[in-house]
């Protein structure tokens, strides 16, 4: 009995034990079936991640866009790093697909194959974000390129052509608001004034008055909270910051300031600006409507250096606000620079200029733009304002004439000058009967109208009843006011009351510069009682020379011909003519004289215009020496008094009213000859 239980009691443990063993070993079983498929199901993710990263999450657009550099450049990989600036680790990186492009390197890839950098920054982008698994971002960027795909609306870009009053704050800044809310309204994305457009151009001393800069800076807030946050606007004003003021151009965007400091700063000719401005040194990219703008400063486009930068740094389009004022030539100069940089960089050029007369300085605007195939696809007005949209080709029908151009010039800088300065009602002139007196009244009345103007025909004995006449009937031609005062008592007054300290002295160009200083002094008093300006008449040539009487002919407010040589005076005149007939022929046909004595002809003391005019051109304009000039065939004596006499009078022209400069080498600001010298050309 006690055996038979204890073999029971024996087979259940055997049988308990079996079963457990038997669980365990299901069990077990099952759990390595499970993590043996955890352990499949964890490669399978690990093996895809490693597929994502190293296949579909590959930067393959980065490659693309490195191979197209490849071939529209046509260099190898190390050769684009030296080009272009890229280390080369970063561009093997690219080749080899572990990295994405950088957004300095997507900017400059999608400016060398043209196309919009913003697509390009965005599919870099999104391979960056796929890579690093970051899938918010993948998501944003991948929103940006299905906008981009969508498209936007073109850039439109208005310029605006101004003329600035030099220091007229209040005026100018509500200029350039008025104008941007105008633009705003038709639709304009981008609206670009000219250089220094807040303060005008060339401010000189104004700047180094703290006072000044103050009312500068509160202008500029003044436009950017006042214009819409819709359009970007750039202007040009001085800036100031840590005691260094800069030639700026502003961008005021989405309510935001911004600024580029002028990296070029001439100190050639009429230009002075070192003496107040300090160099900026970085260059200047923003975005509008997805279109990447560079921006310099006039100097700065005639500097390869300074735009390549520009362009290296993702610009598609360069922008360039200038005030560059007037000579002859000047404009198919600026043409010439700017075509050579959209060349070299592939890029559209726009060229915006300021346009007024300020004191001797005529800007004569002529805007423009060059495609990237260096056409000329916009021509804006000479001598004019003018606000233009650049969605339409504007290209002039003809180019004007030399006459034509440097006409307007002395047109606009003469209503300028006067209307500007605020303080005369109008122009006073001396008619002679002569060629002189004749085109500075034609200017004068196509600047300020005849209505505003006075001619004053003042004959002595050696007047010719001719230039009575002719003075005459130009006046009454013109609709001016005209008034003949003899001064035949007041010049023998003067010769008895000097008769005594004259004595025994005979008589010279003494007595004839008194009649010059009679009539100067006659028109200096007819000035201050009107409240008109006196307009000087005399010409380049013979103020190189100093064929002019001091305090005589000299005497006056402004010079319309100061830089207009004689025979430049005849093509005027006959152009004018062209227009309307008002000059008489005889004017221009006579033999060319003072009427100081008798019989007097100009061709007494001077060599012949033709002659004189082509002296003076080597001498004055491109500074060759008496020996050079000479040597092209000009008679040495003639030469030799001509030279002497224009470094002899440099203490008359010094004092002479200032004229409109439309030389490479003008009587004025730019001329900086000492009055005392012994030099010998």
């Amino acid at each position: 009995m006690y055996v038979k239980k204890t073999y029971h009691c024996f087979f259940l443990y055997k049988s308990i034990t079996y079963i457990t063993i038997m669980v365990f070993l299901t069990y077990w079983y099952f759990l390595t079936i499970v993590n043996c498929y955890n352990y499949l199901y964890f490669l399978t993710i690990i093996g895809k991640k490693y597929i994502d990263l190293t296949g579909n999450n590959m930067p393959t657009k980065t490659q693309q866009y490195l191979d197209k550099v490849r071939k529209k450049t046509r260099l190898s990989d190390y050769k684009i790093s030296q080009e272009y600036s890229i280390n080369q680790s970063n561009l093997s990186k690219y080749s080899s697909g572990k990295s994405a492009l950088s957004e300095m390197h997507a900017w400059l890839f999608a400016d060398i194959l043209g196309i919009n950098p913003a697509e390009v920054v965005a599919n870099t982008k999104l391979e960056q974000a796929k890579i690093n698994n970051n899938k918010s971002k993948a998501i944003f960027w991948q929103e940006q390129l299905k906008k981009l795909s969508n498209g936007s609306e073109p850039l439109k870009i208005n310029i605006a052509q101004i003329n600035p009053i030099v220091g007229d704050l209040s005026n100018n800044t509500k200029k350039i608001i008025d104008l941007a809310i105008e633009a705003n309204n038709s639709g304009v994305h981008l609206l670009v004034f000219p250089e220094l457009a807040l303060i005008g151009y060339p401010p000189e001393d104004l700047l180094l008055r703290d006072g000044f800069i103050q009312q500068v800076e509160s202008s500029v807030e003044l436009i950017r909270s006042q214009i819409p946050e819709s359009i970007s606007i750039i202007f040009g004003a001085p800036s100031k910051i840590n005691n260094n003021l800069y030639n700026s151009a502003y961008l005021i965007q989405h309510s935001q300031l911004r600024a580029y400091h002028k990296q070029k700063l001439p100190n050639y000719g009429v230009f002075d600006e070192k003496r107040y401005f300090t160099p900026g040194e970085d260059v200047f990219v923003f975005e509008c409507q997805q279109k990447r703008i560079g921006l310099v400063i006039c100097e700065d486009a005639w500097t390869p250096e300074v735009v390549k930068a520009t362009v290296n740094y993702g610009a598609q389009s360069i922008i360039s606000i200038n005030a560059s004022p007037f000579q002859l030539g000047k404009h198919e100069a600026r043409l010439q620079e700017v075509k050579q940089r959209a060349l070299e960089n592939n890029i559209n050029f726009i060229y915006v200029n300021a346009v007024g007369g300020q004191d001797e300085l005529v800007f004569d605007g002529g805007s423009f733009v060059i495609n990237s195939v260096g056409e000329v696809t916009h021509q804006l007005p000479f001598f004019k304002e003018s606000v233009q949209n650049l969605d339409n080709n504007i290209i002039p029908l003809e180019t004007p004439t030399i006459e034509k151009t440097v006409y307007d010039a002395l047109v606009l800088s003469t209503k300028d000058y006067i209307q500007k300065n605020g303080v005369f009602n109008g122009a006073v002139i001396g008619l002679s009967g002569g060629i002189d007196s004749a085109l500075t009244l034609a200017i004068a009345a196509d600047a300020i109208g005849s209505e505003n103007i006075q001619a004053i025909m003042m004959p002595y004995e050696y007047t010719s009843s001719m230039s009575l006449e002719d003075a005459k009937t130009q006046a009454n031609a013109m609709g001016v006011e005209y008034h003949e005062i003899s001064i035949h008592q007041m010049v023998d007054s003067f010769n008895t009351q000097l008769s005594t300290i004259f004595s025994g002295s005979q008589a010279d160009t003494t007595e004839e510069n008194l009649q010059a200083r009679i009539r100067g002094t006659l028109l200096m008093a007819i000035s201050n009682k009107s409240g008109k300006i006196v307009l000087t008449t005399g010409n380049k040539s013979e103020m190189a020379v100093g064929y002019a009487t001091l305090y005589g002919d000299m005497s006056g407010g402004f010079a319309p011909l100061k830089d207009v040589a004689k025979t430049m005076v005849y093509n005027l005149a006959k152009y004018r003519n062209s227009l309307s007939y008002i000059i008489p022929m005889r004017v221009i046909d006579r033999e060319p004289s003072a009427e100081l004595a008798p019989d007097q002809i100009d061709r007494d003391s001077l060599p012949p215009y033709d002659d004189l005019d082509a002296i003076l051109e080597l001498f004055v304009e491109q500074k060759h020496s008496v020996e050079y000039i000479i040597n092209q065939g000009f008679d040495t004596d003639t030469v030799t008094k001509v030279s002497s006499m224009v470094l002899n009078n440099e203490y008359k022209r010094r004092q002479s009213a200032p004229g409109p400069k439309i030389s490479k080498n003008a009587f004025g600001k730019e001329r900086r000859y000492p009055m005392t010298s012994k030099f010998k050309p």
